[in-house]
């Protein structure tokens, strides 16, 4: 049975319960209105939870690394100052012995934040830069970007903070809600809102943004590009403007304040030429408008009616505004909108005058006001360096290696302070002394003047280089370095020079190397065992070595190295050495030794030259003909010894690649014709001659093209139609092989087979035409491969095995430092004629001083990443354990035969200056160098035809006291080297000159050298 219906209710009793419930909807809704105007108006609830957010995401300096770091990946001032490469710069610091001493640890709640896309609330600093210090911690160069900034809010004219409120953001400046949310404000972001209903429909209609000087900062400085590219973009920026405002508590009058200072210091105004980016009101007066900074800002603050000085008041001011509105598009209100740029710019100023903000005087002032824009700037932007120049821009390079930054505008703006052991003070009076060098009293004081020292030459055109390293724990510290080049090129240590006979040193040190290499081998048999071993027929040394050691009671290393030291060589110059693939005659520096028998102790103190030429010769033959790889067996083999085939084709292959480069580049580019021509004019010129060349060249040419070149070529030569059409037949393709047509043209068949491709193939690349020919070199070499030809085979494969002994030498150089890829096969690379570089030399100077350790050189020593953000990261250069590369007697035995160098040979001059009253006589040895360097063109005879000079160095490679150590070089390059007269002599005296700047150095005295570089303590270096 089914329940009965109610009657339904009359209708008038239903109206008072609706009427109710409305009046309950009505209250709440007007009591939540209420609510969220009171939020809006005073921030307070947003205040609390922004403020209790804020203080979770936090970060604390450590001494232990850091672990699961949050870096942002873009942003342009994260990119501009380096902490979106902050990983990258960590890795390859650490790769490089550099270890973290001090990191930022970031809370948990702060890697969530930054996890979720926001910008952490740290006080970002709006001027950074690149800051190098000195080993005192004396600043010796300082990069500001912006160049000029307000420093703190009192800095920045009342009237520039209420145009830009005024503009921008006009709740910013009001105080009377102390919890106000700087990130948003309601009538602006709801018009925005509004506005970007409207365009959906409406494409013509302007949607204006809702964006606060908080929200626009963010977006400066943390949105990809700088810019807002979608809604979540905005949801990043309000955020996280809302957290930063609320970082220090729920009052953000100081924020507010903070914000505008913020916003005017980092403002993006474009670029432009000389200058670069330009970011911030003041430099944007300086670099769009040419105006002085303080100047503006001293106008702007005074009274704005004023009568006195109103036009210049007017100027800055209209300038200022410019720059408040150009913001939004700087690259087009700076170029093509200037016009557009100074109609808005009226608007505002009249607008301003009707707000009270500026006074009718001050707007028709500032309405007169010509607003001219300059569009490059002048020169570099100017005050960037602090201390002495070279030592800068060295360092700056040492750091763009170090940070792989190869473009010192974007290093120096990386917010990044970087310690080296440089030694400031002294590198600045060394530099000066250099530069003072010049000028030729100066240099007669110095004692420069006289005879094997500068002798003729005009002192103004000198060039100098000079290093000084100080050994240290686990590295060399640079403590100078420096020239007087007044260009950004570092000469020690990326020139190439022909240093002279500082190469003897090197050549010295790879005989002793040898020497202890034998020593090792030989030194643990007994006589009889040494009376079994194979020698190699000119294997000199091994033979020494074995003799030696089977006659001498103590049989220790360096018994064994002093011997060798002494060791006798003539010095005489009356014998031709067949080396770098013909023969040479050598002479030394001073004839009156060409009749001595000196030992290598004597050479070396006297550096003479034909001692160390026939040492050098006698350690390539060590090299060729040690037993287990004697030169013998291969060129008094058979001739079928697979070595020996392989050698010759080795030869043919890069000869005839040396041929075809040549070819090449003499004939690329040229028309068939033009090819034609030179060859014809590159011999004697007969009928046959010309025929195999047009023939070679031209195949497919025909007889009246062939008849008019040879005609054409021999004017006036009784030529008859039938014998040049017997030539044309005779010399048809096919009939001679590329050998025999070299042959019967007097020309290279190589030449005539690459004059033959390129007319086939004009556009060939070189690596083409080398690809192509391989068949062709084997063809034209193929008399070299013939049984009757070994005298010949044996000269080239002599050439390929010194080259090979040549690569050894190299491997044995590039271990003690030699810079360079390759040494000039010849036995006048002991002389010099591979070139070095004065760092270089130094590297090899400190193993000597080490003990033959070789330790790494150091130039920045510790570095101190963004200093006060959640990046932080302080390292320091850990002590290397280095590499053994010189057995420790060997080392000994060298400095001892540089100590001979200054007490009693050619840098004798330098003997004693440094010693200091009352201590013990500071041990000094080093190498002189003089590289007198021309371009010496011969006869087919052999005969000189000419010689251009091209260079002349004097070097002096030293070390002084057990610790420090160093080159100086003098030099003068191109023709101009030819006026001059000087020898290695100078830079001694020179480094005698510098001793009183010296000797506090080097006898440790607290108030002139640097303090030890330190082992274990965090960078304790303020934010600049």
């Amino acid at each position: 049975m089914s329940a009965p219906v109610p009657a339904p209710a009359p209708s008038g009793r239903r109206w008072p319960g609706i009427l109710a419930r409305w009046g309950t909807a009505a209250v709440v809704l007007a009591g939540l209105t209420h609510v969220a105007m009171w939020e809006m108006r005073t921030s307070t609830l947003q205040a609390r939870f922004f403020a209790d957010w804020a203080a979770q995401l936090d970060h604390q300096v450590r001494t232990e690394p850091a672990t699961a770091s949050r870096y942002p990946r873009t942003g342009p001032s994260d990119i501009r100052m380096g902490y979106t490469r902050m990983p990258e710069f960590l890795d390859s610091l650490a790769g490089r012995g550099y270890v973290l001493t001090a990191q930022a640890q970031q809370s948990p709640a702060l890697q969530d934040f930054m996890d979720r896309g926001f910008f952490p609330p740290y006080p970002e600093r709006t001027q950074a830069g690149l800051r190098v210090l000195d080993c005192r911690g004396e600043p010796l160069f300082r990069s500001r970007f912006p160049l000029h900034t307000y420093a703190g809010e009192a800095q920045v004219p009342p009237v520039v903070a209420r145009m830009l409120g005024f503009i921008e953001n006009r709740e910013v400046l009001d105080e009377s809600e102390p919890r106000h949310n700087p990130a948003i404000e309601w009538t602006r972001l709801g018009k925005a809102v509004v506005d970007q209903v409207i365009a959906v429909a409406d494409d013509d209609h302007a949607a204006a943004g809702g964006s606060t000087l908080a929200t626009q900062t963010e977006k400066f400085r943390h949105s990809p590009e700088g810019r807002t590219a979608s809604a979540h973009d905005k949801y990043l920026q309000m955020v996280s403007a809302s957290v930063r405002a609320y970082r220090d508590g729920e009052n953000t009058v100081a924020a507010r304040r903070r914000i505008l200072l913020d916003y005017l210091n980092s403002l993006p105004l474009g670029a432009q030429r000389g200058w670069g980016e330009v970011h911030g009101v003041n430099d944007g007066l300086q670099a769009w408008y040419g105006a002085d900074v303080e100047a503006s800002n001293r106008l702007l603050p005074q009274p704005s009616d004023q009568a006195e000085g109103l036009a210049e008041r007017g100027l800055a001011l209209r300038r200022m505004l410019s720059l408040l509105i150009a913001q939004r598009r700087p690259a087009h209100y700076f170029g093509p909108g200037h016009e557009q740029l100074m109609a808005m710019t009226a608007s505002y100023l009249r607008l301003l005058a009707a707000e009270g903000i500026i006074g009718p005087g001050l707007r028709d002032a500032a309405l007169a006001a010509p607003l001219q824009v300059q569009h490059a700037h002048a020169g570099a932007i100017p005050n960037l360096e602090f201390g002495e120049r070279n030592a800068s821009s060295l360092l700056r390079v040492q750091l763009s290696g170090l940070l792989n930054t190869p473009r010192l505008y974007e290093l120096d703006r990386f917010d990044l302070s970087a310690s080296s052991p440089l030694d400031g003070h002294l590198q600045r009076e060394i530099t000066e002394r250099l530069h003072r060098l010049r000028d030729p009293a100066f240099a007669r004081e110095a004692g420069l003047l006289g005879f094997q020292l500068l002798e003729k030459g005009d002192p103004s055109k000198l060039l100098y280089s000079f290093t000084l390293y100080e050994r240290g724990e686990g590295a060399n510290f640079v403590r100078v370095q420096t020239d007087n080049l007044d260009q950004p090129f570092d000469i020690n240590g990326s020139a190439k020079l022909e240093l002279g006979s500082t190469a003897k040193l090197r050549t010295l040190a790879t005989y002793l190397d040898i020497i202890a290499e034998l020593h090792r081998e030989y030194a643990g048999m007994k006589r009889a065992q040494l009376a079994e071993v194979e020698v190699g027929a000119k294997d000199r040394l091994s033979r020494w070595a074995i003799d030696w050691l089977s006659t001498t009671d103590d049989r220790s290393l360096a018994a064994m190295l002093e011997a060798a030291m002494q060791r006798r060589y003539s010095a005489s110059p009356g014998e031709r050495f067949f080396t770098g693939g013909g023969a040479h005659t050598f002479s030394n520096f001073n004839a009156a030794d060409n009749g001595r028998l000196a030992t290598l102790h004597e050479s070396l103190r006297d550096s003479l030259n034909l001692p160390f030429i026939r040492l050098m010769r006698d350690i390539v033959y060590h090299h060729m003909y040690h037993a287990s790889s004697d030169a013998s067996d291969i060129l008094e083999g058979d001739d079928d010894n697979p070595r020996r085939q392989e050698l010759l084709k080795l030869f043919i292959n890069k000869e005839g690649r040396q041929f075809m480069r040549k070819f090449y580049q003499r004939h690329h580019g040229k028309t068939p014709a033009e090819v034609l021509d030179r060859l014809a004019e590159s011999v004697n010129r007969t009928a046959p001659r010309l025929a195999v060349i047009y023939r070679s060249v031209e195949p497919e040419g025909s007889q009246a093209d062939f008849s008019a070149y040879i005609r054409r070529h021999l004017p006036g030569a009784a030529l008859a139609d039938d014998y040049l059409e017997t030539l044309y037949k005779r010399h048809a393709p096919g009939n001679y092989s590329l050998a025999d047509r070299g042959y019967l043209a007097r020309l290279h068949p190589l030449e005539l087979w690459v004059a033959s491709y390129l007319r086939q193939h004009p556009q060939a690349e070189l690596a083409q035409v080398l690809d192509a020919g391989a068949t062709e070199r084997e063809q034209s070499y193929a008399w070299l491969m013939r049984s009757k030809a070994r005298r010949g085979q044996n000269s080239r494969i002599l050439q390929l095995l010194e080259a090979e002994a040549f690569a050894k030498i190299h491997a044995q150089w590039k271990k003690v430092g030699f810079p360079f890829d390759t040494l000039v096969p010849s036995y006048a690379t002991s002389i010099g004629s591979s070139g070095d570089r004065p760092a270089a030399l130094a590297e090899l100077m400190g193993i000597i001083v080490n003990d033959g350790l070789r330790l790494p050189t150091v130039h920045i020593d510790r570095l101190h990443f963004a200093a006060g953000s959640p990046y932080e990261a302080a390292l320091r250069r850990a002590p290397s354990a280095g590499e053994q590369v010189m057995a420790p007697e060997v080392a000994a035995t060298l400095r001892r035969a540089l100590g001979l160098v200054v007490s009693e040979g050619t840098a004798r001059r330098h003997k004693g200056v440094l010693d200091v009253d009352g201590q013990a006589p500071l041990p000094i040895g080093g190498k002189t160098g003089t590289g007198d360097n021309r371009l010496n063109t011969y006869t087919r005879g052999g005969g000189l035809a000419a010689s251009r000079v091209t260079s002349r160095t004097a070097t002096f490679v030293f070390y002084l006291g057990p610790r420090h150590f160093g080159t100086l070089t003098a030099f003068v390059l191109g023709p101009e080297a030819g006026g001059y007269k000087f020898t290695s002599a100078l830079p001694t005296q020179i480094l005698k000159s510098m001793a009183p700047l010296l000797r506090p150095v080097l006898a440790g005295q607290a108030e002139a050298s640097c303090p030890a570089a330190p082992s274990g303590t965090a960078l304790a270096v303020r934010a600049p």
